[in-house]
């Protein structure tokens, strides 16, 4: 019977490595809207990178380790995959969260068989105050609590995984539900956004599509790289968006 040591340390080296080089994940999917009453639309192409490395937790158990990593992500025009600036004149804040770290413990990871692949599954319900409270951010926040369900799926080949190596080639699958993204300003209207990606680990930076690498180079070329240590607190979209928009409406945004 397989420990959950085991298993994470299965899911680490399909996630990343256990021999703490950088690894790329690159994934490319669509943006779709839901409302009450209104039909789906797809809104946006969507693309990201993340790069992260990982290392073991020197203040926790042997069996525990950090992932550092950087996530950049772009919102795409849905028919010529072109990187936005605008959307319905408004200007779109695209993804740049640095950090984007997890604390990985021992825990039982969701794993399911697939003939000759093996599926680790992460389901991660979010709730908790927003930073974007409704009576600073009127037009920018669904509610002044944050909630959304993040679905992840990793494959990698049962081979590959009964090998020595600490890094296995990999396949990825992300679904998000969320609210409106803020820069929308679609205030507390009913509804949302689902994401629904895939993707798989590269051999290196250089296989990221080149019109990425030039974007990622022209506005943040540190996002081509994982971080080199431990830091807090994570960036998000929204904590991302507050940094860069004051409140429209009632306290400052340093109170």
């Amino acid at each position: 019977m397989t420990t959950p040591a085991e298993s994470l340390r299965q899911l680490a080296r399909t996630r990343a490595s256990l021999g703490g080089e950088e690894v790329i994940y690159w994934w490319s999917g669509d943006v779709y809207s839901w409302a009450p009453d209104e039909p789906y639309q797809r809104l946006f192409g969507f693309e990201g990178v993340n790069v992260a490395r990982l290392v073991q937790d020197d203040d926790a158990a042997p069996d525990a380790y950090q992932l550092l990593t950087r996530e950049a992500a772009f919102y795409l025009d849905p028919v010529t995959r072109r990187i936005l600036d605008t959307w319905q004149d408004l200007p779109v804040t695209h993804i740049w969260n640095d950090p984007a770290n997890q604390k990985w413990r021992p825990f039982p990871i969701p794993t399911t068989e697939l003939g000759g692949q093996i599926c680790f599954s992460l389901e991660i319900p979010l709730s908790y105050p927003s930073p974007l409270p409704v009576a600073q951010y009127p037009e920018h926040s669904a509610g002044d609590t944050y909630q959304a369900l993040e679905l992840f799926q990793f494959f990698a080949d049962r081979v590959d995984l009964a090998g020595p190596a600490p890094s296995v080639s990999a396949t990825m699958s992300w679904t998000r539900m969320s609210p409106w993204a803020p820069w929308m300003a679609r205030g507390q209207r009913p509804g949302g956004l689902a994401y629904h990606c895939r993707g798989r680990k590269l051999a290196s930076y250089a296989e990221v599509p080149e019109r990425t690498r030039a974007h990622i180079a022209d506005h943040h070329p540190e996002f081509a790289h994982a971080p080199e240590k431990w830091s807090e607190p994570n960036e998000t979209s929204w904590t991302y968006f507050r940094k860069h928009n004051p409140p429209t409406a009632g306290l400052a945004a340093s109170e």
